[in-house]
């Protein structure tokens, strides 16, 4: 891997004959299809993208190996963020033949689609983050606002856990971001605890632009640190609302007051630390 590599920490491919991707309906007509490495490679020219990481959008197993086998086959994907039922009596064992595949980076619930917001709490699930830590993996936290508390909890009974927010805890852009902020920034206190600077656009409340987004971007840059920030497309997700070039942009310029360092660090070097990626 190159000193300073471009990298996008969070994006998605999925094929709809697959059948497992319960919250993609036709509603959301626009990424109603297949979206595979092909369909994004353009946007990475664009961009200057170096190495991507792969993120579920399935709560199953075979969606797991599914982006497996899309990143052994692409050189461009540095690792996998996938999924696991954490309270199967097998979640221990699948956890450890899955992380026999060195591409495997992480696991990730989905929390967000869980009605029960103290799920991620439950005592049965302790043997699991503790296989995690183990394993040298990691847990990306899919929460909204309201998880934050819980969020909290669940860091401070799992010390050597590594976890990232994914896409900054979505805040209701456009609204009241008092609370949401207030309960982000007791989470980022704990030092190593890391946020994706990601899914932002499909959070604005009227249409993204760099001045709507710029709230945000600041509160994340204030509380976390370029150290632990992370740029992430949320590809295809965010072209609900923005193409991958035009996020990338407003993410460049809403970045513009940092230094060189701090920058490479957005866009490159804290996904390429927190994820082990080789």
């Amino acid at each position: 891997m190159s000193q300073h590599p471009r990298i996008d920490s969070h994006m998605h491919v999925w094929q709809l004959l697959r059948g497992d991707y319960g919250w993609l309906t036709p509603d959301l007509a626009p990424i109603y299809r297949d979206f595979m490495i092909n369909d994004v490679r353009s946007s990475w020219e664009q961009a200057g993208i170096d190495y991507v990481v792969l993120v579920q959008a399935a709560p199953t197993l075979e969606e797991t190996r599914f982006l497996l086998s899309v990143a052994e086959a692409e050189p461009q994907v540095k690792g996998v963020v996938g999924w696991i039922d954490m309270l199967s009596p097998h979640a221990i064992d699948d956890l450890e033949r899955l992380a026999l595949n060195k591409l495997l980076r992480g696991v990730r619930p989905m929390l967000q689609d869980i009605p029960d917001d103290h799920w991620m709490l439950k005592a049965e699930l302790s043997p699991f983050y503790r296989a995690l830590t183990d394993l040298g993996l990691r847990f990306d936290a899919l929460v909204l606002p309201h998880h934050l508390p819980n969020l909290l909890r669940l860091i401070e009974r799992h010390p050597d856990l590594k976890i990232v927010i994914d896409h900054g805890a979505k805040p209701p852009i456009g609204e009241r971001l008092d609370p949401w902020r207030r309960d982000l920034a007791q989470v980022a206190s704990i030092p190593h605890v890391h946020c994706k600077f990601s899914g932002l656009v499909t959070e604005c409340r009227k249409p993204p632009s760099k001045d709507t987004l710029q709230p945000v971007a600041e509160a994340l840059i204030d509380l976390f640190g370029p150290e632990r920030l992370m740029f992430g497309s949320d590809w295809p997700v965010c072209t609900l609302r923005s193409t991958y070039p035009q996020w990338w942009q407003w993410a460049q310029e809403l970045t513009d007051h940092l230094t060189e360092d701090q920058k490479t660090a957005i866009f490159g070097g804290t996904a390429q630390r927190f994820y082990g990626l080789v």
